[in-house]
């Protein structure tokens, strides 16, 4: 046998021993402890140092049967308060502040054998006295042996209610900055990564945006408003139905005159509505000359041209209403 063989036998002995020296604690092996400060100390559940003490919280899958050690701190401080006829409570929720390597604190937030053992405990003793019990990850690791055996670091800690309280609040509170800030980190190095481009590629960019400033800026086409034209029918049809609407209503009979001149003017046009409209718009014309003063006032011998316009439509277009108001006239 080697010196390196005994040295393996050892410390497999040793761990042995610290597995069966767990497994035998019970509430009558701690009920003469004076404090759960005592028993943190008599029992090694922290290191010799104090400082955080290591313990299995997953032993792989080749020794999946085997009895998780993180939930051990719980367990023997839940055993003293039972012991003094206590009720052992969560009053804290632990947040793993702790733990610094973001990785590590993610790792050992999907384990149930440490979120179970971890946070701050209340203790009610029968007696009235009461105390509470920090129990927090530090941190984590994987032993090299090839076993899949991973440990954790826990710190287990007296508080009063106080110490507690402000330790809790700022460590969620720092929890959460530290993952928005990790979130924001890590969406900052994707950004870089998608964004990052040889330097060819620089190259090329950089060209294209110069021919981008000097290219002319072409001129829009000026948008110009789309006016209707319409034909001479439509515009002496227009004259004549306003100049018909104004002199019948008894308002602005000289616009309106001055409208069926326009509209007489035009002519007879091709049109189904030709005609009528020019021999209409003639009839309208006579009689502003003969029924309008401020119309006929214009001219100096308003009837005379008015019987001209009637006998032109009674003798060329057959019209009755201008052979009847040319009796009339004479």
């Amino acid at each position: 046998m080697n010196f390196r063989t005994l040295i393996l036998i050892g410390g497999v002995g040793i761990a042995l021993h610290g597995c069966t020296s767990i497994d035998s604690f019970n509430s009558d092996s701690v009920k003469n402890f004076t404090s759960p400060q005592e028993l943190i100390v008599q029992k090694n559940i922290n290191a010799v140092n104090g400082r955080a003490k290591e313990y299995v919280y997953s032993w792989g899958a080749k020794q999946s049967n085997k009895e998780i050690q993180s939930l051990y701190p719980r367990k023997y401080l839940n055993s003293y308060c039972s012991a003094k006829g206590g009720k052992f409570s969560l009053l804290h929720k632990s947040s793993m502040s702790l733990v610094k390597n973001q990785w590590d604190k993610k790792l050992l937030s999907t384990y149930s054998s440490v979120k179970q053992g971890i946070g701050a405990y209340k203790c009610v003793q029968s007696d009235g006295q009461s105390w509470i019990v920090s129990i927090e990850p530090v941190s984590e690791r994987k032993l090299d042996d090839g076993s899949g055996t991973r440990m954790v670091a826990l710190q287990t800690k007296i508080m009063t209610a106080g110490d507690a309280q402000k330790f809790y609040s700022s460590a969620n509170s720092s929890n959460n900055s530290a993952a928005k800030k990790t979130t924001v980190n890590n969406q900052t190095a994707k950004n870089t990564a998608s964004k990052a481009v040889t330097p060819k590629e620089v190259e090329v960019k950089k060209e294209v945006e110069t021919k981008k400033e000097t290219k002319p800026t072409p001129e829009l086409p000026v948008k110009r408003s789309v006016q209707v034209v319409e034909t001479p029918q439509q515009q002496q049809l227009k004259y004549y139905v306003a100049a018909r609407r104004d002199l019948n209503s008894g308002k602005n009979q000289i616009a309106a005159c001055n409208n069926a001149q326009r509209a007489y003017n035009y002519g007879k046009l091709q049109g189904t509505e030709g005609t009528k409209v020019y021999t209409e718009s003639g009839m309208v014309v006579a009689r502003c000359l003969t029924s309008v003063p401020s119309y006929s006032s214009r001219f100096a011998n308003s009837k005379a041209q008015a019987v001209k316009i009637l006998q032109n439509l009674a003798n060329n277009y057959n019209h009755a209403g201008a052979k009847n108001m040319l009796r009339q006239i004479k």
